[in-house]
């Protein structure tokens, strides 16, 4: 058995997958995290997308891939379970790998049927020790974009209302002119305090100019009235 590290570090992972991408497979020791299998000996087979989940290092130990942690496994030192290889081929002939050599020696043999249960008794001691993975989060549900704002301006300039409107960056009215009394209802609509008494004081400075050249221009008519008559008399 050897004896267990750490964990993988960053650089290690990153290392593992440089190692992966060549076409070899690192040998990795179990850590006292990964429970019962502790300081066995496995072979890092691939690396699955850690944003799926944190079990991302798939380790090949016996006949299964299971996969691990980065804080269950560390890299194995040199010359790791090659000993124990070289012991269990010449004790034991069957192709079928032995977990340790040591024990297997002093052991009788056995059918092939009943060396598989204790396999698969571990399969459930491993599975039993494995923390559930978590839930993948469920995508975000986007909502369909809505009809762009609709702007109404009111305006008033060189003794002029306007109306314009716009729905977005396009123009559904051009500025088009107003009378003054469809301006002051539709601001009356405003519910704005000062903004009507903006608009009155406006009306009401237009009326003031409005009268002061209705009286000018009366003025000027009485004037040519009485000229038009003075000349009538004379005819």
């Amino acid at each position: 058995m050897v004896a267990a590290g750490q964990g993988l570090s960053t650089d290690e992972v990153q290392s593992i997958r440089e190692a992966l991408a060549a076409g070899r497979k690192p040998r990795v020791v179990f850590t006292s995290s990964a429970g019962q299998i502790a300081g066995q000996v496995g072979q890092v087979v691939e690396l699955t997308d850690p944003a799926v989940s944190d079990e991302f290092v798939v380790v090949r130990f016996g006949r299964d891939e299971l996969p691990f942690s980065p804080a269950d496994v560390a890299v194995a030192p040199r010359g790791a379970g090659r000993k124990a290889a070289a012991v269990s081929v010449e004790a034991q002939p069957e192709p079928e790998p032995v977990v340790e050599p040591e024990f297997v020696l002093d052991t009788p043999r056995v059918p092939a049927q009943r060396r598989e249960e204790p396999r698969v008794e571990q399969e459930q001691e491993l599975a039993e020790a494995k923390p559930a993975r978590r839930p993948v989060k469920a995508a975000k549900v986007v909502k369909p974009k809505g009809p762009a704002g609709l702007t109404v301006t009111l305006a008033y300039a060189d003794g002029e209302w306007t109306v314009a409107a716009q729905q977005g960056a396009k123009a559904l009215a051009k500025p088009y002119v107003v009378k003054p009394a469809e301006a002051l209802r539709m601001v009356a609509l405003v519910d704005v305090p000062g903004v009507q008494e903006a608009v009155e004081q406006i009306l009401a400075a237009e009326r003031a100019e409005a009268e002061q050249q209705a009286e000018k221009l009366r003025a000027e008519l009485a004037e040519i009235e009485a000229r038009l008559a003075e000349l009538r008399e004379a005819g």
